[in-house]
């Protein structure tokens, strides 16, 4: 019988970001201090950040994640899509915290038990917890939350590999019953259009950003069926707008695009990366 380690070490951590951590802390604070903000009126319930290795969206990230620095959240739920080769719909880790070279941060066992329980109520399915995963999209925003976030927090980590709008949905329905309770944040992690010239990368971004800005998880699924926009987490970033919404959202606002085309001056094959936040701006009553 295989022991799972308590602490998932990370399999990314001096490949996709800095594994010093005094160079890592100096390229994230690089990140958020660089990040020019809109003003943002009300609340941030969720924020959307891409994932790819931080030299290439790490100023893209950074705006998400200034939109909540300073922030305490007690719960951070970050929801990502599962590139690895897993099958199952829905996953979490096994193990009892993630390490980054900043630290661990625990896992919210408790509010991962609630969320299986919530989504097996509604299709029967739940969370299929592994071990060791080699996921980077949920990780890669940990040392941003690190560094941005005033206190210590717990994660509420789920991978999907789901693509049904329904599954989404359910899975954004639980999130919210939930979070509902708890002084929480919601992240989503996508990346946009892969592997396209800038011109036209530019083109199927805007169609994503657009989709978001009118706060229609429903349309991330429709661009990428005709193929008009396209994001690796369109899944798991509709769960988060359902959640989002759910709890008290009424508003997406789109922080800043680029590609990585903005980073390596190679325009003929860009990957897109935005920055979003749903936001309260209603007054509760």
């Amino acid at each position: 019988m295989t022991t799972i380690a308590p602490v998932r070490p990370s399999p990314i951590a001096g490949a996709w970001y800095e594994g010093n951590p005094d160079a890592l802390r100096r390229a994230v604070d690089s990140y958020l201090d660089r990040a020019r903000l809109p003003d943002l009126p009300g609340e941030v319930v969720a924020v959307i950040a891409p994932h790819a290795g931080h030299i290439y969206s790490g100023p893209v990230a950074g705006y998400a994640f200034a939109a909540v620095r300073g922030r305490r959240p007690d719960l951070v739920a970050v929801i990502s899509p599962m590139h690895q080769p897993y099958y199952e719909p829905l996953l979490t880790t096994a193990h009892e915290a993630y390490a980054t070279p900043l630290g661990p941060i625990p896992v919210d066992q408790e509010a991962l038990a609630a969320l299986d329980a919530a989504l097996r109520a509604r299709l029967a399915i739940g969370l299929t917890p592994v071990a060791y995963d080699r996921e980077h999209s949920l990780e890669i925003e940990l040392p941003f939350l690190q560094r941005a976030l005033a206190g210590d927090f717990r994660l509420l980590p789920v991978m999907v590999r789901a693509q049904e709008p329904a599954i989404s949905q359910a899975l954004g329905e639980a999130l919210a019953e939930v979070l509902r309770s708890r002084n929480a944040l919601l992240v989503a992690s996508t990346d946009l259009s892969h592997f396209y010239d800038q011109a036209t990368a530019k083109k199927l971004d805007a169609e994503v950003l657009r989709c978001l800005e009118a706060f229609d998880p429903e349309a991330l699924f429709e661009a990428e069926r005709t193929g008009k926009g396209f994001a690796c987490g369109h899944a798991a970033t509709a769960a988060v707008l359902w959640a989002a919404r759910a709890l008290g959202a009424d508003a997406v606002k789109v922080l800043y695009h680029a590609t990585s085309g903005d980073v390596t001056g190679d325009y003929a094959s860009v990957v897109g990366y935005g920055a979003a936040v749903a936001l309260k701006t209603a007054p509760a009553g």
